[in-house]
C-alpha cells in the first residue's frame, strides 16, 4: 500500500519553455489535447502533419501556432526542446518517439507510457504560479479530478499577486536579513494587506501596501500555537492546524506525533523533539515552558504539537499558564483525542439513547489512591469510560471498577494505535481486562473504552481479549502431551 516514503518514478520539474521550439505530431483530438495544453505557455508550437482536423485547424488560427502540413520526417524535430507524438496510431508514435531520442529530446507518446520520457500534467494555471498534478500516467481522470478541486481552491487573483511579488523580490533580499524577518514578510505579503487589495482589483493600493511592509521596521512579536495532531492518522489532522504548520518557524513535537504528521510542516522549519514516551522524558515539563518562552521572545511562530487534542490529557494548560504569565501570544487549536478515534474504529457509540449519556476520560491512574474519585460512580450508574494509556493499570482499572460494583459482565473495547493502519482491536469484558497487562506485544498507545454502550460496536474485525488467556491456560496440557 502507498505511504509517505513511496519513491517517485517520475519527479516533477518546471521546464524553461518561453521561445523555445515545441512539437507536435499529428492532425487529430490527441494532438489538440496537447495543443491546448502547451498553448498555455509562451513556447513556439508547432504542429506537424499532413492533414488536421477542423478544430485543430482553427486552434492553430486562432492561437498563432505553426503548422508543417507535410508527412512526417525525422528532421521535423530539429531544434525542439519537446516533442508529443500525437497520431493515434502506434507504429508512427514508436518511430517518433525513436527519431526524438536520437536527438535527446524528451518525448512524450500520448497514451503510450512505455514510450514516454515525460508526462504532462493536469494543469491549474495562475501564471506566474501552475500547480502541476501528476499521476506518472496511471490516472489521467483521477489527475482531473484533482486539477478541477485544485483549481477553487485558488483564488483568480493568485497570479497578479505573485507578479507583484516578483517586482518585490530584489529590494526585499537587499532590505531584509534572510531568516524570520525576511519570510514574515513574505507570509504577511501574501495573506496581508496587499493580496486583499489584489483581491479586489486595486494593484496601485497593492503596491503601496507592500512598499509599506516592506519598509516597516516594526519588530514582529512571537505566537505560539498549541496543536491537536490528533490520533496518528495524517488525515485527521485538521485544516487550521496544516495552515499553521505551514507557516511555523518551528515545530515543537511530543514523541507519540508520527513523522508523517511532522513532515506536514514547512521542510525548512526547525524541528524540537521533547520527547515525554512514557519512561523516556527528553525535556521535562518545566524545561518545555521555558522553551515555548524562550521561542516566543525570540519573535518565532511556534507550532507546539501535541498527540489528540492537547487539552486532553496533553499538559497545555501549564504551558498556556507559562505563556500568559511571560505575555506570549498563544492560540489552542483542537485536535481528534485519541478516544474518539478507538470508538471511530470500533463502530461505536460513545453515548447511545437509553443507555448512557454521559463520558469520562481518565488515564486510570486515578484509581490507585485510598479513594475511588468521583467519575468512578459515574461508570457504575452507565457512563462510557475512555481510559487513556490504559494497558499498564488495566489490572487496577478492572479490579477496583468491580469492587465498587461495576458488573464484571460490562462490555470493553480495546484499541492499540487508534486510527493507524497498524492498529489492532480487542474485546471482551471488564473480568478480561486484566490480561492487557501482560501483553508484551502491545507496544504503540493503548485506548481502552468501558460500558454498556461498547455493547453497540462492531466486533467482526476484532479478536477477544480473553483468547490468549485461554490459550495460555492450555499450554501447558498440550506441551505435556508432546512429552
Amino acid at each position: 500500500m502507498p505511504h509517505a516514503t513511496s519513491k517517485l518514478n517520475a519527479f516533477p520539474v518546471f521546464m524553461r519553455v518561453e521561445g523555445e521550439a515545441v512539437v507536435i505530431v499529428g492532425g487529430g483530438e490527441e494532438a489538440l489535447a496537447k495543443a491546448r495544453l502547451i498553448g498555455q505557455s509562451s513556447a513556439k508550437l508547432r504542429i506537424v502533419a499532413e492533414h488536421v482536423e477542423p478544430a485543430l485547424r482553427d486552434w492553430i488560427a486562432e492561437n498563432g501556432a505553426s503548422h508543417t502540413a507535410q508527412a512526417y520526417r525525422g528532421d521535423h524535430l530539429q531544434g525542439a526542446v519537446l516533442v508529443f507524438a500525437a497520431t493515434g496510431e502506434e507504429a508512427a508514435d514508436r518511430q517518433i518517439s525513436q527519431d526524438a531520442r536520437a536527438l535527446n529530446i524528451p518525448v512524450n507518446a500520448v497514451d503510450r507510457p512505455e514510450l514516454c520520457d515525460f508526462f504532462t500534467p493536469a494543469l491549474v494555471n495562475r501564471a506566474p504560479v501552475a500547480v502541476a498534478i501528476g499521476t506518472e500516467g496511471a490516472g489521467p481522470v483521477l489527475a482531473q479530478m484533482l486539477r478541477a478541486r485544485i483549481d477553487q481552491l485558488l483564488s483568480p487573483s493568485l497570479g497578479p499577486l505573485a507578479a507583484l511579488a516578483a517586482t518585490f523580490r530584489d529590494a526585499a533580499e537587499r532590505i531584509l536579513p534572510r531568516g524570520n524577518r525576511r519570510r514574515r514578510f513574505w507570509a504577511d505579503f501574501f495573506a496581508g494587506s496587499p493580496a486583499r487589495a489584489v483581491e479586489a482589483g486595486d494593484l496601485s493600493a497593492a503596491h503601496d501596501a507592500a512598499s509599506k511592509l516592506l519598509l516597516s521596521n516594526t519588530a514582529f512579536s512571537g505566537h505560539i500555537a498549541l496543536v491537536g495532531a490528533g490520533p496518528g492518522a495524517e488525515d485527521l489532522l485538521t485544516l487550521r492546524a496544516q495552515r499553521l504548520l505551514m507557516e511555523a518557524d518551528v515545530i515543537v513535537h511530543d514523541a507519540l506525533v508520527p513523522e508523517a504528521v511532522v513532515a506536514m510542516g514547512r521542510r525548512d522549519a526547525e524541528r524540537l523533539p521533547v520527547g515525554k514516551r512514557k519512561g523516556c522524558h527528553s525535556k521535562s515539563q518545566l524545561e518545555i515552558n521555558a522553551l515555548l518562552v524562550s521561542l516566543g521572545r525570540e519573535g518565532r511562530r511556534v507550532v507546539r504539537l501535541k498527540s489528540g487534542d492537547p487539552l486532553v490529557f496533553g499538559r497545555a494548560g501549564e504551558e498556556m499558564a507559562a505563556l500568559r504569565e511571560a505575555g506570549i501570544s498563544y492560540e489552542v487549536v483542537p485536535g481528534v483525542t485519541s478516544a474518539f478515534a478507538a470508538a471511530a474504529d470500533f463502530e461505536l457509540p460513545l453515548t447511545l439513547r437509553g443507555v448512557t449519556s454521559s463520558m469520562v476520560f481518565t488515564t486510570g491512574h486515578d484509581l490507585k489512591g485510598g479513594t475511588l474519585p468521583d467519575w468512578a460512580k459515574l461508570a457504575i450508574s452507565g457512563a462510557t469510560v475512555a481510559v487513556y494509556m490504559g494497558r499498564s493499570v488495566a489490572a487496577d482499572v478492572a479490579g477496583r471498577l468491580i469492587e465498587a460494583g461495576l458488573s464484571p459482565d460490562t462490555a470493553v473495547a480495546v484499541v492499540e494505535n487508534a486510527s493507524l493502519a497498524n492498529r489492532r482491536r480487542f474485546h471482551g469484558t471488564l473480568a478480561d481486562l486484566p490480561s492487557l497487562e501482560v501483553r508484551s506485544d502491545l507496544a504503540g498507545p493503548v485506548m481502552t473504552i468501558i460500558g454498556d454502550a461498547v455493547a453497540g460496536a462492531n466486533f467482526s474485525r476484532s479478536e477477544p481479549l480473553g483468547a490468549r488467556k485461554y490459550q495460555e491456560a492450555s499450554q501447558p496440557a498440550v506441551q505435556g502431551a508432546q512429552s
